[in-house]
C-alpha cells in the first residue's frame, strides 16, 4: 500500500465530525478513570486489566457479526497496533498518573498530533498543508496555556520524579503517532471492530505476563474495578471503535488531532463531577485550542472563499 488515498484530502467535515467529538468526550474521562485505577493496581496490572476487559467486550461482537475470519487474516498487524496503540502507551499513563496529575497527564497527550504529523510526513509522504501545520501550533500552544499553572515538578508522596512521568506520557503519545500511521498503512479497510478488537486482543496478550508478575499482594477495592470497567468498555472498547473508523475517514493526522480538545472535556468533567472552577484564563485557553484544532482538521480553511451562487 502506498499513501493515504487522496480522497481524504476533499472529505466532507459532517461525514467525521461527530466521531472526533464524541471520541473527545470519551477519552476526557479516561485519566481519571485510570488515576482509580493504577494507585490500587500498579501501572502494568491497570494497562493490562485495561486492555482484557476491551478484548473481552469487543470479541463477542466480532464473532456475531462474522468478522472472525478477517481477524484471524490480519491478526499479525493488529497485534502490533494493540502494543502501538494500547499496550505501551496504557502502562505509561498509569505510570505517569502515579505523580503527575490527571490535567496535566491529559495536557501532555495533546502532543500526540505533533508527533503524528512528523511519522505521517516521513512515512507515508502526508504532507501537512501550511494551515494545518498553524493548527498544530496554535493548538499546541493552547494546550501549553491551560497548563501554565498545573505543571508543578515538586516531588509527589508516590516516590516517583514527575520528570519520569513526562517522559513516560511523551513516549505514549510517540507511540500513538507512530500506531497511527502503522494503522493507515497495513490495516486499511479493515473493519473498524475488527481493528479495535484484535488490537485489544494483541496488547492483553503483550502485557499479560507483566501484569502477573507484578500483580498487587492485596486484592484492589470494588471502586478500583469499576474504575478499570468503566475505562476498559467505554473509553477503550467503544472509543478504538470509534478511533480506527476516524482514521479511516479523516486520515491519521486529524484522528490523532483529537487530543487537542480531550483537556477541554477534562475541565468540564472536573466542574460537573468534582466541583473545579473554570477561570477566565481556562475559557480562553479553550477558544485557542478549538481554533488550533479546527485548523489542524481542515474545518477552518483561511484563504479559500465560496464560489459566488450563479
Amino acid at each position: 500500500m502506498g499513501a493515504p488515498a487522496a480522497g481524504l484530502a476533499t472529505a466532507s467535515p459532517k461525514s467525521w465530525l461527530t466521531d472526533f467529538v464524541l471520541l473527545a468526550a470519551i477519552w476526557g474521562s479516561s485519566f481519571l478513570f485510570m488515576r482509580m485505577g493504577a494507585v490500587e493496581f500498579g501501572a502494568l496490572p491497570t494497562a493490562a486489566v485495561r486492555v482484557a476487559i476491551a478484548a473481552l467486550f469487543l470479541l463477542p461482537l466480532v464473532w456475531l457479526r462474522g468478522l472472525m475470519p478477517e481477524l484471524r487474516k490480519h491478526w499479525r498487524h493488529t497485534f502490533v497496533v494493540g502494543l502501538l496503540n494500547s499496550g505501551i502507551p496504557f502502562a505509561c499513563i498509569a505510570f505517569a498518573l502515579l505523580s503527575i496529575s490527571t490535567g496535566l497527564s491529559s495536557i501532555l497527550n495533546a502532543t500526540v498530533p505533533m508527533f503524528g504529523a512528523l511519522i505521517a510526513w516521513a512515512w507515508l509522504k502526508d504532507k501537512p498543508t501550511a494551515w494545518r501545520i498553524v493548527g498544530l501550533a496554535v493548538g499546541f500552544a493552547g494546550v501549553a496555556l491551560l497548563a501554565w499553572d498545573q505543571a508543578t515538578f515538586k516531588s509527589g508522596a508516590s516516590g516517583i520524579a514527575p520528570g519520569w512521568a513526562v517522559l513516560a506520557s511523551l513516549s505514549a503519545c510517540l507511540c500513538y503517532g507512530i500506531s497511527a500511521s502503522y494503522t493507515k498503512r497495513y490495516l486499511s479497510g479493515l473493519p473498524p471492530l475488527v481493528t479495535a478488537a484484535g488490537s485489544q486482543l494483541g496488547a492483553t496478550l503483550g502485557l499479560a505476563l507483566p501484569a502477573l508478575w507484578l500483580w498487587p499482594a492485596r486484592m484492589p477495592g470494588a471502586s478500583a474495578w469499576l474504575a478499570l470497567l468503566a475505562v476498559g468498555v467505554v473509553c477503550t472498547g467503544i472509543a478504538y471503535i470509534v478511533f480506527f473508523r476516524l482514521i479511516e475517514h479523516a486520515g491519521p493526522q486529524r484522528a490523532l488531532s483529537v487530543t487537542f480538545v480531550v483537556p477541554v472535556f477534562a475541565v468540564l468533567y472536573g466542574v460537573l463531577f468534582l466541583g473545579e472552577s473554570v477561570t477566565p484564563w481556562m475559557v480562553g485557553c479553550a477558544g485557542v485550542i478549538v481554533g488550533g484544532t479546527a485548523l489542524a482538521t481542515g474545518l477552518l480553511k483561511p484563504g479559500r472563499r465560496r464560489a459566488p451562487p450563479r
